[in-house]
């Protein structure tokens, strides 16, 4: 069933400041979608700030300007700018990072909408327009544009493709259906770069990064009857690589890669502390179900949560939890 447009709609008209944020270490579909929203609020003259409480990998950097995405930190600055607040592709508070907390010493008299695909929702005490069948944020964002009537852009497309295409494995995962096609169609006809944003975020490496990715593919396991892989990154693999913690995106993947495999598990050792894990499942485990149990959600084949105790605490738990998914699954 289409989403009710008509909330933000009204909230567009009555406001002209607007704060857009989206989760910490923001992915294709995060990034693209509060990128194309903040430019058709532009378009409608509004004044609009994006902001991310975390660092952007560097990745995305040709998406671009430089400054066009803030380093989010909690400030009157950002405090007197908000009018209103959108946040994309998340509705979790553990997401959000000092965003957060920011967020909840707003007084009530600032609105918050909340557009997001994710299963897991947390209370932000936002308008919610949300839609967990879509594959991806960008989809909503694109419908955003229908509502407004705001004419797409070539830009505002390859930000949009970049949302879809990422958050469907570029096409290629089971959530990639035939509207899909027909919306990366239509984001082609307004000037999306399918084969130049594929080559700039797929094929332009870093030797930091392939040096990590050597140590996470040395690194893999697989136990359970060969139905869980999993791989991690300890703390100190980013001073010996020179990557960045932004480097580890998608080297979950990995671990489902291999043949037979249900579940891929990925644990990285965070600089200031935690666990965070990534979920990768095909089709018996809803690993949404599992990540919650650590205070964490997302999707039933993705999903994360950050653990704060040791890895080696962390892999046995997450790993004694998927076991039980698996053997629940039958």
């Amino acid at each position: 069933m289409p989403l009710d447009w008509s909330p933000l709609i009204e909230l567009v008209r009555r406001h002209h400041r607007f704060l857009l944020t989206t989760h910490i270490r923001p992915d294709g579909d995060a990034l693209g979608s509060m990128l194309a929203l903040a430019e058709a609020l532009r378009e409608q003259g509004k004044e609009v700030r994006t902001a991310v409480a975390s660092h952007v990998a560097a990745r995305y950097a040709f998406l671009y300007q430089e400054g066009a995405v803030e380093y989010f930190e909690p400030n009157d600055s950002f405090r007197n700018f908000a009018q209103v607040v959108i946040i994309l592709d998340t509705s979790a508070w553990g997401q959000l990072g000092s965003f957060g907390t920011f967020l909840r010493t707003l007084p009530p008299s600032v609105p918050r909408v909340v557009i997001d695909h994710h299963m897991t929702q947390d209370d932000l005490g936002a308008i919610k327009l949300v839609d967990t069948s879509a594959e991806a944020t960008g989809r909503l964002v694109h419908d955003a544009f229908q509502a407004f009537g705001v004419p797409l852009t070539p830009k505002v497309a390859d930000w949009l493709h970049v949302a879809v295409a990422t958050d469907t494995g570029w096409f290629k995962y089971s959530n990639a259906s035939p509207s899909t096609f027909y919306l990366a169609g239509d984001l082609g006809v307004a000037g999306a770069r399918n084969a130049f944003l594929n080559e700039q975020l797929y094929e332009q490496n870093t030797l930091p990064r392939l040096k990590l990715t050597g140590l996470v593919l040395d690194r893999l396991q697989v136990t359970n009857g060969g139905l869980v892989a999993y791989s991690e990154i300890h703390r100190g693999d980013y001073e010996v690589t020179g990557a960045t913690p932004m480097d580890s995106e998608d080297l979950v993947n990995y671990p489902r890669s291999i043949a037979g495999v249900e579940v891929g598990l990925f644990f990285m050792e965070q600089p200031r502390g935690g666990i965070k894990v990534s979920f990768r499942a095909r089709s018996r485990v809803d690993v949404a179900r599992v990540a919650e149990l650590f205070g964490g959600g997302g999707h039933r084949l993705a999903a994360g949560a950050t653990l704060t105790t040791t890895l080696e605490d962390a892999r046995a738990r997450v790993l004694e939890a998927v076991r039980h998914a698996l053997a629940s699954a039958g």
